[in-house]
C-alpha cells in the first residue's frame, strides 16, 4: 500500500505567520527532506495559498528547488508584512477607513509575489499543489490545480493575487489562463479570495486525492492540516442587532460578516476531515486532533489550530507587537502538537527518506 501525505493550509491574511512556523518547525524533523518531496498534494487557501505556492513553485533561478523554503515564508509575513498591510494616513481619510473602496493597493503584494515566484505555471509544480479562488464572473469555485490540465495553466503569482483577493481587503484579481487564445473571452479570469467558500481546504484537497485515484485500495492519505488562529472574538447581541448592512461589513467592527463567514467554514470542515478521517470518538481539543499513546498510530488527519490568545485575531494587524504576539500563539500551537508533528515526520521519513 502506497502512504500519501497531503498538507493543507487555511488562510488568515498575516496570521499566516502561524502556519508559516509550523511547516518551519516540522522541516527541523524531516533531516533536509524539502517539503515538496515530503508531501504529495500540498494546498492552501488565501495566505495558505501563498505558502503553498512558495513550497512547489520552482525557483526563477531555475536550480531545481522550491521558490521558497519554510523560513522564507517565516520572513515574508514577519519582516514584510506592514509593506502589504500598509496605510497612510491620507489613504485612509479618501476611502473612509475602507468603506468607499479595498483598504489595501495589491501593488506591494503582486511585486512580492512575482519577485519570489517568477512567471512559472502551476503545470510546472515541484508536487501536486491546489490553490482556492472563486469566479466571480462565472459564480463558482475555481480549483487551481496541477493535477488536471484544465486548472493548471495559470501563473503561480497570479493564483496567489487571486487566492488572496479578500473582499474588501484587495480588489479582485484579473488573471490569465494562458492556456487560452489571447482572443478568447474567457482567457482573463475575475477572481476573489477561496476564502469565501474554502477558508480550510482541506476538504477540496482530500477530494483532488480521489479523483486522483488515491485512497482507493492501494493508496492511503496522511492529512496535516494546519490553522492561522481561530478567529474567537465574541460579537455582542446588543452591537449586532443594529448594525444594517453598513454595519456587518465595516472595518471598525472587524468586518464581521467575513470573518464569521471563513472562521464558520473552518470550524466546519475541520469537524468533518476529523469525522471522515480519524477513529471514531478522536476528539478535537482547541482546535487541534488530541494525539494520545492509544490513536496516535491510527490517525489519519492532524489538526494543528488554536485560539488567538494575547493576539489580534484581524486578518491585517503586521504590527510588531501583533507579530511577536502571532509569533508566541506559534510557540505554543507546536509545544502543544509535539506527537502530532513528530508522528507526520515520522511516517514520512519512513516512505520518503529512503
Amino acid at each position: 500500500m502506497t502512504v500519501r501525505f497531503i498538507l493543507s493550509i487555511d488562510g488568515g491574511g498575516i496570521r499566516g505567520l502561524i502556519p508559516a512556523l509550523v511547516v518551519a518547525e516540522l522541516a527541523k524533523r524531516l533531516s533536509g527532506l524539502p517539503m515538496h518531496k515530503a508531501f504529495d498534494l500540498i494546498a492552501g487557501t488565501s495566505t495558505g495559498g501563498i505558502i503553498a505556492a512558495g513550497l512547489t513553485c520552482p525557483h526563477p533561478s531555475g536550480n531545481g528547488y522550491a521558490a521558497c523554503i519554510p523560513d522564507d515564508l517565516v520572513t515574508l509575513y514577519a519582516k514584510e508584512g506592514q509593506d502589504i498591510f500598509g496605510k497612510t494616513l491620507l489613504s485612509k481619510i479618501i476611502n473612509l477607513g475602507g468603506l468607499a473602496e479595498e483598504r489595501y493597493d495589491a501593488t506591494p503584494l503582486e511585486t512580492k509575489l512575482q519577485a519570489r515566484l517568477g512567471t512559472a505555471e502551476i503545470t510546472a509544480g515541484l508536487t501536486k499543489v491546489l490553490i482556492t479562488a472563486y469566479d466571480i464572473k462565472a459564480r463558482q469555485a475555481l480549483i487551481m490545480t496541477n493535477s488536471d490540465d484544465e486548472n493548471s495553466h495559470f501563473r503561480y503569482w497570479q493564483a496567489c493575487r487571486a487566492t488572496s483577493a479578500a473582499p474588501s481587503y484587495f480588489e479582485p484579481a484579473l488573471i490569465e489562463n494562458i492556456a487560452k487564445p489571447a482572443d478568447d473571452p474567457n482567457r482573463l479570469v475575475p477572481l476573489v479570495d477561496g476564502g469565501v467558500f474554502a477558508n480550510d481546504p482541506v476538504l477540496a484537497a482530500y477530494v483532488e486525492a480521489r479523483k486522483m485515484g488515491w485512497e482507493k485500495g492501494r493508496d492511503s492519505v496522511v492529512v496535516l492540516s494546519l490553522g492561522t488562529g481561530q478567529q474567537n472574538r465574541p460579537i455582542p447581541y446588543q452591537q449586532a442587532k443594529s448594525w444594517g448592512a453598513l454595519g456587518w461589513i465595516n472595518p471598525a467592527n472587524g468586518t464581521p460578516l467575513i470573518s464569521i463567514l471563513m472562521q464558520g467554514q473552518v470550524s466546519t470542515a475541520s469537524y468533518e476531515a476529523n469525522s471522515l478521517l480519524n477513529p471514531a470518538k478522536t476528539k478535537m481539543v482547541d482546535g487541534s486532533t488530541q494525539v494520545t499513546p492509544a490513536n496516535v498510530g491510527k490517525l489519519a488527519y492532524f489538526r494543528i489550530d488554536g485560539p488567538l490568545i494575547g493576539a489580534n485575531d484581524e486578518m491585517d494587524d503586521a504590527s510588531a507587537g501583533n507579530i511577536t504576539a502571532l509569533t508566541n500563539v506559534a510557540q505554543q500551537l507546536i509545544a502543544r502538537n509535539t506527537a502530532a508533528l513528530d508522528e507526520v515526520a515520522k511516517r514520512i521519513l519512513a516512505v520518503k527518506g529512503k
